[in-house]
Formats: structure tokens, sequence, C-alpha cells
């Protein structure tokens, strides 16, 4: 799910305005890569403890992308359809990723 995201975060944010590449584009995609990466690290870890504290970040990271792509959609850089898609890719991987640490944490 997370890697699904990225990729679509990238593809909307292709049409972004310009003068964005280097604000919000880069941070919405920065944090986007960030959440499967940190997953997969945390999954190469030795102990349960790396893998939850590794689990956080990418937690962390996916409540920073869904924030951004709200930010877009109120400044009028993604179309509403597409926004609601990856509002509801975002909404997916978050309730998916908090339950794992939930579990895992126990």
């Amino acid at each position: 799910m997370a890697d699904a995201l990225v990729v679509d975060v990238y593809k909307a944010t292709q049409s972004f305005p310009a003068e964005e590449r280097y604000g919000l584009v880069s941070q919405v995609r920065r944090a986007a890569v960030s959440v499967p990466t940190n997953i997969v690290e945390g999954c190469a870890r030795e102990s349960q403890r790396d893998y939850l504290r590794f689990l956080s970040i990418a937690l962390g990271s996916l409540r920073e992308v869904g924030y951004l792509l709200d930010l877009s959609r109120r400044l009028g850089f993604l179309p509403e359809e597409q926004g609601r898609q990856l509002d509801g890719q975002y909404n997916e991987a978050a309730r998916t990723l908090a339950g794992l640490v939930k579990s895992l944490s126990r």
C-alpha cells in the first residue's frame, strides 16, 4: 500500500506548479518515499524493538504525507477526484500501519 501511494504521489505532483518543484513537490515526495523505505529497513532489523521504531518513523512520515496532500488540495494543486483517491490510499495505509504497530506493541 505504501509503495502504491508513493507511485501515485509522484504522478499527482507532476502537474504541480513549477515553482513548487523544490518546495511542496519535494517535501511530499520525500515523505512518501520515507514510508515504505522505513518499513523495509525496519524489517531487516534484528529486534522487534528496532522494527517498531522504524514503523513509528514510517507512520510519522505517512501522517506528513496526509497533511501535505490535504494542503495541496486546499491550494488547488490537486483536482478533487485525484485528491479523494489519494486520501483513500492514505487512510487505508494509515489504518494498516497503525494496526501493525499496535499489534506488535502488545
